[in-house]
């Protein structure tokens, strides 16, 4: 599907990104299949976790600059119908109810990286690691890289990556909170299932408004944080998921989470 394969495996669906052997950059055709399959992701009910890795050595080499190269006074347009992508499917991939696993099976660069750290957990194999790589093509960030690195790793070491495109490798990303952990052994994938099996048993509706909690923790005051926490708590206990939390604990015995209602 224009550089990106979809396949649901029951209620978990894996998002490959497929150019490998354009290491997985970014095109239009691949930006407009990640937003048409996020929104189908954010919609669809019986999606209840999504794992988003790539095809081949690359996880992502951000934009394709090859493909920039070609565009001659056009880049700009090409640019902005890029990002308008892009961005719609980050969007989608940051605020939808169902939890985002990101399995980073090697390299990535530029907006890949957005791509990569937007999971709520983020797995890397050994052979991954991380260069920022805009100012060395004389460009700035996008794929909301600006905006995640630095609540990530911290403003001043966000500095350092962006201006001096230092690459990471993946045990000193996992060392500085870029990513969550490091898998070892060839068994990403394996890991990435074993966990998406565990996040689908859980309560998805109360995972996304953790989430939504969690994103907005940074950038909203104290106060009108607490607000939302109250509201989030109790619009969770109108849910069937939340009932049948409460109603588990009480009997001593394991919840059935099966929807969002």
């Amino acid at each position: 599907m224009n550089g990106l394969l979809f396949e649901r495996v029951g209620p978990v669906a894996w998002l490959t990104l497929d150019r490998p052997d354009a290491a997985n950059a970014i095109d239009v055709p691949m930006a407009k299949a990640l937003m048409e399959t996020t929104i189908e992701c954010d919609e669809d009910p019986a999606i209840r976790c999504v794992i988003l890795t790539g095809n081949g050595r690359m996880f992502c080499a951000g934009g394709d600059v090859a493909g920039f190269a070609k565009m001659g006074d056009a880049l700009p347009a090409h640019i902005k119908q890029t990002t308008a992508y892009l961005h719609a499917a980050i969007t989608r991939l940051a605020r939808m109810d169902k939890p985002l696993i990101t399995a980073v099976n090697g390299p990535a660069a530029g907006a890949g990286i957005g791509l990569a750290v937007i999971g709520d957990i983020v797995l890397a194999g050994p052979e991954a690691h991380f260069t920022m790589a805009y100012t060395a093509l004389g460009m700035s960030p996008d794929g909301g890289t600006s905006w995640l690195v630095p609540r990530l790793v911290g403003l001043r070491r966000a500095q350092e990556l962006f201006f001096c495109n230092t690459r990471v490798l993946a045990t000193e990303a996992a060392k500085m909170g870029l990513v969550t952990r490091v898998v070892e052994g060839g068994s990403l994938r394996e890991e990435a299932t074993a966990l998406a099996e565990k996040l689908v048993t859980s309560a998805t509706s109360a995972l996304g408004a953790t989430r939504r909690l969690l994103f907005d923790s940074l950038v909203t005051p104290l106060e009108t944080h607490l607000d939302a926490e109250a509201r989030s708590i109790a619009s969770q206990s109108r849910r069937s998921e939340g009932r049948e939390g409460i109603a588990a604990f009480l009997s001593k015995r394991k919840p059935t989470f099966q929807g969002a209602s």
